[in-house]
């Protein structure tokens, strides 16, 4: 037998459980489909050919997977059984193992899979189920072994007998099959005229045992790889064990994340060590955080670059970059495209987008910056506003190195601040400011004398 793997993973069904108009392959597990999680798991256990059988809204499931896999199509949810036909002509003639993977078991890992291969390799079975010993079974079918401690069937839930319903040992919907003898028993199907679904794919491995096939059963040392998700209560149970095996990981690698329980990080996050994660934090997408950072309380952080010895408070920054030692929030909004270097201040109620702010510069407060260009040293007063939108087209701003933009001024686009050049505050700037010089854009302060008297005569 060839050492070659291949898997079928199974995607077409309906989630009718989960009362949604979304593939069930499509639905997360910590930001990730979990459909994306199983063929994650069976490439890094070193599998090189993946089938995905699509059916309800497959152009969806192919918008998300593209030519990561190949697609074999179900029109109608038949069964698992006849979904693996449906893919038959992908593995027909394939001389290695064909895994059949349910695209609803997020938490399968590369590990579980691999030794799966060893033990059915090592034992010559022709199929493999992964099982698990769990003291809840309720819901999955029970294995069944005879005197020699062989497979001898597997019996679903809602068939099983009293004494079959005390077993412990359950079906993961996991398997491992020498093509060769999948192609045997989907051929010999009608051979089971026991009255149950031959489209269920158990079927198969009946097929197989009453034929004198070995077929044998992989105990899975930790029972949550193969939980399988037919709801939106075991996709929260899912999610729960997840959230936890990545955040002690990050734990384990020198990360302090004060309240597990309250932090969510999604699995491609990076953190370096000795950084600390306050509570009720989310950190999302391809995020990688350095090292020395602190993450505060109520942030929300996703796609973005967090250098080394800043840090965050209770603030959201999305798709941006952060330099080392910068300091941001608290509650301040960085959106998409916005780039500050070493030890900036984003200081409270300062939201930024589309900018680029270099070392050493301070944003204090209460301070909006839309498509900038910020050079070195420059210091920003309280209030002060890029106007970057004339209602049709939006335009830049460029403020030099050593700038003093006093309190409450507006920058209307496009504008150039000069280098070492200061503005005094109230003011409206609409030309550009040369280098060296000080700006003055308000009008002349008015005292009206006895002014409140005469308005009380008029009465």
């Amino acid at each position: 037998m060839s050492n070659e793997m291949m898997s079928v993973i199974l995607a077409a069904g309906l989630a009718e459980p989960m009362c949604t108009s979304i593939p069930k392959a499509l639905h997360t597990v910590c930001g990730k489909p979990m459909a994306k999680w199983v063929l994650e798991a069976a490439c890094s256990a070193g599998v090189e050919r993946n089938v995905m059988v699509v059916g309800f809204e497959a152009e969806k499931v192919k918008a998300v997977f593209g030519d990561s896999v190949s697609y074999a199509y179900q029109e109608q949810p038949k069964g698992t059984g006849h979904a693996v036909m449906c893919a038959r002509e992908a593995f027909e003639g394939f001389g290695g193992c064909t895994l059949v993977l349910p695209c609803d078991t997020p938490l399968l890992d590369a590990d579980t899979i691999e030794s799966a291969l060893d033990y059915h390799k090592a034992f010559g079975n022709e199929a493999t189920i992964i099982t698990a010993v769990t003291d809840n079974p309720s819901g999955y079918g029970r294995i069944i072994r005879n005197g020699a401690g062989d497979v001898a069937g597997i019996v679903e839930h809602t068939d099983a007998d009293q004494n079959e319903l005390e077993i412990k040992e359950i079906n993961s919907s996991i398997y491992i099959f020498n093509t060769e003898a999948l192609c045997y028993a989907l051929d010999n199907l009608d051979s089971i005229r026991d009255g149950v679904d031959p489209h269920n794919l158990i079927r198969v491995l009946d097929v197989l045992i009453k034929s004198g096939r070995r077929v044998g059963a992989f105990d899975a040392d930790n029972p949550c790889r193969i939980f399988g998700v037919n709801d939106r209560v075991q996709l929260h149970e899912a999610e729960s064990m997840m959230r936890q095996m990545i955040n002690y990981g990050h734990m384990k690698n020198g990360v302090t994340i004060m309240d597990p329980v309250s932090v969510y990080i999604e699995a491609d996050v990076v953190i370096g060590e000795d950084t600390v994660i306050q509570p009720n934090v989310m950190l999302k997408g391809s995020t990688v955080i350095g090292k020395n950072v602190l993450i505060g309380t109520n942030s929300v952080i996703s796609n973005s670059k967090i250098d080394d010895g800043a840090d965050v408070l209770c603030s959201v920054i999305l798709s941006s970059q952060v330099g080392g030692g910068t300091h941001v929030g608290p509650f301040a909004y960085m959106r998409p495209d916005s780039k500050v270097g070493k030890n900036v201040k984003v200081g409270d109620f300062v939201e930024l987008k589309n900018v680029v702010v270099e070392d050493g510069t301070k944003i204090s407060h209460l301070t909006y910056l839309g498509d900038c260009d910020v050079g070195q040293g420059v210091n920003f007063g309280c209030g002060c506003i890029a106007v970057n939108y004339d209602g049709a087209k939006k335009y830049r701003t460029v403020v030099e190195d050593n700038a003093f933009i006093g309190c409450n001024t507006n920058l209307i686009s496009p504008v150039r601040v000069g280098k070492n050049a200061y503005i005094a505050a109230g003011s409206t700037i609409t030309d550009e400011v040369p280098d060296n010089s000080l700006a003055i854009a308000r009008s002349r302060q008015v005292n009206k004398i006895n002014w409140q008297d005469r308005r009380e005569q008029k009465k």
